[in-house]
């Protein structure tokens, strides 16, 4: 089990109208999006941190996506989406993503990408100055670094 304090990563996001379904709550399809925005501002954090990155030549690409639900957001309602990496394999990453209101832990989601050539999208090894450069923005170390 993680921690809120686990994540260097807590981007704050406020539910929109549009979001929430007819019995009020966030349509369940959202925390996708909102999981989403996690990683693409976790993306933003390393860049202002490490300067550019170095992904190899590839990029990545999702494999797998499970989310466990605890409780609902409702419209208007300010999340916190934490993200991290939690593990490296060979040509994968596993994410770790928690979405909390408050003192609400909302969403547990772990992600699989798989690290790819952009032409072939063929699998190819996660680069280790990337692993390096994660591991060195992490509160709590990676698997596999």
């Amino acid at each position: 089990m993680m921690a809120r304090e686990d994540f260097r990563l807590l981007h704050k996001e406020r539910v929109r109208w549009g979001e929430a379904d007819m019995q009020g709550v966030v349509f369940n399809a959202h925390y996708l999006t909102y999981v989403d925005v996690g990683v693409t501002e976790y993306f933003r954090a390393l860049e202002q941190n490490q300067g550019r990155l170095a992904v190899g030549g590839g990029d990545f690409f999702m494999a797998r996506t499970e989310l466990d639900f605890h409780a609902s957001a409702e419209f208007d309602d300010l999340i916190e989406i934490g993200a991290r990496i939690a593990r490296f394999g060979r040509t994968s990453v596993e994410w770790v993503s928690e979405i909390h209101r408050g003192d609400a832990h909302l969403i547990t989601a772990r992600m699989i990408y798989v690290h790819a050539d952009l032409e072939s999208r063929s699998s190819q090894p996660v680069p280790e100055a990337f692993k390096h450069t994660v591991a060195a923005f992490e509160r709590v170390r990676p698997e596999g670094v």
